[in-house]
């Protein structure tokens, strides 16, 4: 076993390979990538080595006298599923590759290597990947560990609202959120000490996050509990198909529906490609209407559609959005027409209008410029996402 450190990275990679020429030239490529480099002559030094250094990423050979590729790669899934593990082979031996593959490889290499750059995206891709994994896993159980709390607390939340506030609060993502130079910032004034409105983001794979602004129907207890299941729902949906603003929307709806709580929701979501610096959004009734600076220009994004929870057959369309260059998309629950000191709907609208724009990156610049503080009693729940970036 050798081990070679180096600063770039905090990656360490295992190397098990019994030839002595491909084993020392992948670590020397790979520790000149930035990557601190373990290797092991066989599968059962490999192994160990998997158990005393837990590596973030294994290359193996798949033809090894002793303990071959295909043993090592069972035994490691047989304990850890996550792992990025990369099988070696030879052009000849493309059976053992599709076995590997079946039993949990992530990737293959043929060797010679023959494109490097080639190689290093696939190693950097996988570690993204495997990161992102972890990521969702560690959402999805600290969301179980608060909506199991949630439920327990609920005579407590009946009789102590404080005390559901608090609760409340642990479900809503972390601020602030920042992915590949885009950025989102958001603010909660619940009407009571529990809110209606919610919003969440997360990441989607490593170029790409999802994000939604929801107002609930009424007030207070009631509503505050739909939030948990448009939580659960979001939450549910990481591990499925390819994720789609309107395939949330759609599985809202009919969590909404068979729930049988009355409540509705309204609600814009979006999906962002970071690579191809585009939005693609799906509305369930949201209004006011979300605003985009973008190019010069500000506007709104006007939609049509059924609020989530009336009709069963609803059906959400997408539609895509240019976010190249820097850009501000603000969107507001309806109560910050509440607060607003213009009578009409139309003058209300306008101002929103005039206060957003490419500079307005924060809900704090957002809320100045509308020269309104939210009072600590208000209407209705307010709620304000903000998502800017400046791609270029």
């Amino acid at each position: 076993m050798s081990s070679i450190q180096c600063e770039q990275t905090g990656y360490r990679l295992l190397v098990i390979d019994d030839d002595a020429i491909v084993r020392d030239s992948l670590a020397t490529h790979l520790i000149d990538s930035g990557f601190q480099v373990l290797s092991a002559a066989s599968g059962e030094q490999g192994l160990a080595i998997v158990a005393a250094e837990s590596p973030d990423l294994i290359l193996c050979d798949l033809r090894m006298p002793g303990l071959d590729g295909l043993g090592v790669l069972r035994q490691v899934r047989a304990d850890d599923k996550d792992t990025p593990f990369f099988v070696i082979s030879g052009a000849g031996v493309m059976s053992d590759v599709i076995e590997a593959l079946r039993l949990g490889a992530t990737d293959y290499i043929i060797k010679p290597i023959g494109d490097l750059e080639v190689f290093d995206h696939a190693i950097h891709r996988a570690l993204n990947n495997a990161k992102l994994v972890r990521q969702n896993r560690h959402y999805r159980e600290s969301l179980e560990e608060t909506v199991a709390l949630l439920q327990k607390s609920l005579a407590v939340l009946r009789e102590d609202q404080h005390a559901g506030r608090q609760i409340q609060k642990k479900i809503l993502p972390r601020k602030p959120f920042q992915f590949n130079g885009f950025s989102i910032d958001y603010h909660i004034w619940p009407s009571l000490y529990l809110s209606g409105d919610f919003v969440d983001y997360f990441a989607i794979n490593d170029h790409c996050f999802g994000f939604y602004l929801a107002d609930v129907s009424g007030h207070g207890s009631s509503s505050a509990f739909v939030t948990v299941l448009l939580k659960q729902v979001t939450t549910g949906l990481l591990d499925g198909h390819e994720l789609t603003p309107s395939r949330i929307l759609d599985a809202i709806n009919k969590a909404l529906i068979a729930s049988e709580l009355g409540k509705h929701v309204t609600a814009f979501c979006g999906i962002v490609d970071t690579q191809r610096c585009r939005l693609t959004y799906s509305a369930a009734g949201h209004f006011p209407y979300p605003i985009l600076a973008n190019s010069g220009e500000t506007h709104f994004i006007k939609t049509r559609s059924l609020p989530a929870g009336l009709v069963a057959e609803a059906e959400y369309g997408e539609q895509h959005v240019d976010l190249s260059g820097p850009f501000t998309l603000a969107i507001f629950s309806d109560g910050i027409l509440e607060i607003l000191p213009e009578l009409s709907i139309e003058a209300k609208e306008q101002l929103l209008l005039c206060a957003v724009d490419q500079q307005a990156d924060s809900v704090a610049a957002i809320m100045a410029r509308l020269k309104v503080d939210p009072p600590q009693s208000t209407p209705d729940d307010i709620a304000v996402l903000v998502l800017s970036g400046n791609t270029k």
